[in-house]
């Protein structure tokens, strides 16, 4: 089915809450205003620590704590300049850590022939991934950089075949920036009926400014019948440093989810492997269930298992594995 200006305009706002709100539109101009609010009680299976007496860095097992996950605010503009194509735009806020930042501020080109944008937005292996985790599936493909404010994207959609490529420019000078380096990455995608498959690839190169590179992909499929929706994917990453140094990582990830009136169950596993003498793999279990009260607002709550194990920093003692678990609540307009 061939999308609309509108919607291709939407779908360039990856990272952004949906539309939710049309405030204005006429005379070929049209702003929509979209919001996210969620908060949980969390507990992980473990936290990043500061020993303070030793000023050693490490883990320990998490407390459960009240945590604000979501906190978004986004404007999305298209305007007509002619039969074929549209001018497009968004800028988008998030709070959750107490501090308004602005996180897009793009412009760009929208017609039959796909959107082009350039500005501060996500890459497109920002929306890799088939996980049905809430916050519990453990370590899963991780391409580090995944926005940035000099990037160029383009994605295309007819329905039935899909994709996109994205760039992440050299630094203008600034120091202390996601943007000392450069990030290519792109996806490739089709989908046959019930099934969606897709391909994402990334390179980047000196990104930490230390002569360092990541190259990897990652393969997905997702298949849904009825209610029941299935998916699996595969990926690699490559690390480089600046000493020839290289680790390779891979993740498997399987998930699935049935779907009941209002309520969704799901659950999965992740499997995440580095070649790294000494290193073991880590498996992670979750299940979870969403109820949705509204088509704005949903609650949840998961559970997870992991057999990663750590040195506990704070106590010095072992820790085989851990449990998690998460409630929570979103509302969105």
């Amino acid at each position: 089915m061939k999308k609309t200006l509108v919607a291709l305009a939407i779908l360039t706002a990856a990272g952004s809450a949906n539309a939710g709100i049309n405030l204005y539109d006429a005379d070929g101009v049209k702003v929509d205003l979209s919001g996210a609010a969620e908060v949980q009680y969390h507990q992980g299976f473990a936290k990043s620590v500061d020993k303070t007496d030793t000023n050693a860095k490490g883990l320990t097992e998490a407390d459960g704590e009240i945590r604000l996950d979501d906190g978004d605010i986004a404007f999305n503009t298209t305007v007509a300049v002619s039969d074929n194509m549209n001018a497009v735009a968004a800028l988008a806020f998030e709070m959750e850590s107490g501090k308004v930042t602005n996180d897009e501020l793009w412009v760009g080109i929208s017609g039959d022939f796909g959107t082009m944008t350039f500005g501060r937005q996500y890459l497109i292996a920002d929306d890799s991934g088939i996980g049905k985790d809430i916050e519990l599936g453990g370590e899963a493909i991780d391409f580090v950089v995944a926005d940035g404010d000099q990037t160029v994207k383009y994605v295309f959609d007819n329905g039935q075949f899909y994709a996109g490529v994205s760039a992440l420019l050299n630094s203008d000078g600034k120091d202390q920036t996601s943007d000392e380096g450069q990030v290519i990455d792109g996806r490739l995608g089709a989908r046959f009926g019930d099934l969606d498959a897709r391909v994402y690839l990334y390179s980047s190169e000196d990104m930490s400014g230390a002569n360092s590179s990541r190259d990897g992909f990652n393969l997905e499929a997702e298949y849904n019948i009825n209610a029941f929706s299935l998916a699996a994917s595969y990926g690699q990453i490559e690390d480089e440093t600046s000493a020839k140094a290289k680790t390779d990582i891979d993740v498997i990830m399987l998930a699935g989810s049935y779907t009941m009136n209002k309520t969704t169950f799901a659950g999965g596993y992740n499997n995440y492997s580095v070649d790294t003498s000494g290193t073991d793999d880590i498996n992670t279990f979750y299940a979870n269930v969403t109820q949705q009260l509204h088509s704005n607002v949903k609650v949840y709550g998961e559970v997870g298992y992991t057999d990663l194990e750590y040195t506990d920093v704070l106590t010095n003692k072992k820790v085989d594995d851990g449990f998690g678990y998460v409630v929570g609540m979103e509302v969105t307009f």
